[in-house]
């Protein structure tokens, strides 16, 4: 989201299970937009004594595996389909990322533009 609202926020990413690297299909899914993405997976207890305004959980079992957020923030879940788990060709898995994509890029932006009245 920094690429679109970085102005007003500041997106920082994290996981459950990190793996360490980013998978390179989401890399070029960002590509493809033009965004050329630099981190790697990282888990969130590296944020965990960092104050957020927000916290949005974007994996389908987000909510089950880290259902409390020990850091300060208001949390909303909102469950994506993890692309990873895509099976097909590889067109057919790389269509999945970029639907994950384009749909975070659609509903997450209208969660930050509302805030703090939300309403989901």
């Amino acid at each position: 989201m920094n690429s679109q609202m970085n102005e007003e926020w500041e997106a920082c990413s994290a996981g459950s299970a990190p793996t360490g690297f980013v998978h390179p299909m989401a890399l070029q899914t960002l590509a493809e937009l033009g965004i050329q993405h630099h981190g790697w997976s990282k888990s969130m207890d590296e944020f965990r004594d960092q104050p957020f305004d927000l916290i949005v959980t974007v994996c389908e079992e987000a909510s089950e595996s880290c259902p409390v957020w020990l850091g300060k923030g208001v949390k909303i879940h909102m469950g994506f389909p993890d692309p990873a788990e895509a099976t097909g060709s590889q067109e057919d898995v790389m269509n999945a990322f970029r639907m994950v994509r384009d749909t975070m890029l659609i509903k997450i932006p209208k969660i930050l533009q509302n805030w703090p009245n939300i309403h989901i």
